[in-house]
């Protein structure tokens, strides 16, 4: 009776993404053993959602990869934004509780954000491939969407959530050019584009005026605006698929690497610890000892 209540399930609205999740979080829910008709569907809402933002941010579909205990702190906190603190505490719960029931209270080891595809920053000659296939997508919607992507998610480290609710006012554009978008949400904050996407934002906010920076012309906004869009565009299989985890994960090593000071640098990313940042370092550049030793020493 529960295997085929398990098997039945399909999310209103199901975004492209779960297809490749689908199996995977249907082995997983009927191994935690719920119950109830209740519980279940509790828990397959809750892994779904977890789900499709693990798969938008490069993950494999692995359930033990989604249950990490990172994965899931970075699910609530940036993708249940809109809801009561409550509200995320009983998704951790249910999140947790699968864990647990799935996989055991201790497990063999914890699969480490640092290791996921997600905290993977973009090539140069990566970032030079992307911008060129979003010239080269087949309609005039595709090519300005693709573009107003990159130009957030590289040129000033937005993710999916803070991309959603833009409008083209939200980006105001100074008399020497440069851009600054007023980030909106629970990580509120005005961030400066770097200089090489500032003219495709200065595009996209005069052609979208009152209306929404990306998207302009759609009417309905959702969780997986984003993820509908890029499931609609032609991929290349010489290009690596446009991920704004991996846009803003880019953004922030980047500024790592110069090094930007790390309040700046928490400040523009909307971060507020540097437990946040420690995923990134093993993708930071390597300094030779050479090097290290000359700039320790001139240290005042």
């Amino acid at each position: 009776m529960m295997d085929r209540h398990i098997a039945r399930y399909r999310p209103v609205h199901a975004p492209p993404a779960w297809q490749r999740v689908e199996a995977e979080v249907k082995a997983t829910v009927a191994a935690a053993l719920p119950d109830t008709t209740y519980r279940a569907r509790d828990l397959l809402t809750a892994l779904t959602r977890l789900a499709v933002f693990a798969d938008h941010h490069g993950h494999p579909a692995d359930a033990r990869r989604w249950l990490d205990e990172a994965v899931v702190e970075h699910f609530t906190a940036t993708a249940l934004t809109g809801i009561s603190e409550a509200s995320r505490a009983n998704y951790r719960a249910r999140l947790n509780a699968i864990r647990t029931a799935a996989f055991g209270p201790r497990r063999p080891g914890r699969v480490p954000l640092s290791g996921s595809r997600a905290s993977e920053p973009y090539s140069r000659a990566h970032k030079g491939a992307l911008w060129a296939w979003a010239a080269g997508q087949p309609t005039e919607e595709l090519r300005r969407g693709a573009r107003v992507l990159l130009a957030l998610g590289l040129g000033c480290g937005l993710d999916s959530p803070e991309v959603i609710p833009l409008r083209g006012h939200d980006v105001r554009v100074l008399a020497d050019g440069a851009c600054v978008v007023a980030v909106r949400g629970r990580r509120a904050r005005l961030v400066l584009c770097s200089r090489p996407y500032e003219h495709a934002l200065a595009e996209a906010a005069r052609n979208a005026g009152t209306g929404w920076l990306f998207r302009p012309g759609s009417h309905t906004r959702g969780t997986n605006t984003v993820t509908n869009f890029t499931a609609r565009t032609t991929p290349d299989s010489r290009v690596p698929r446009l991920v704004m985890g991996r846009c803003r994960a880019t953004w922030i090593v980047e500024r790592m690497d110069v090094p930007v000071p790390i309040p700046v640098l928490l400040a523009a990313a909307g971060l507020d610890s540097l437990h946040a940042l420690s995923r990134f370092l093993p993708h930071l550049r390597g300094t030779s000892p050479d090097a290290a030793a000359a700039i320790l020493r001139e240290m005042p």
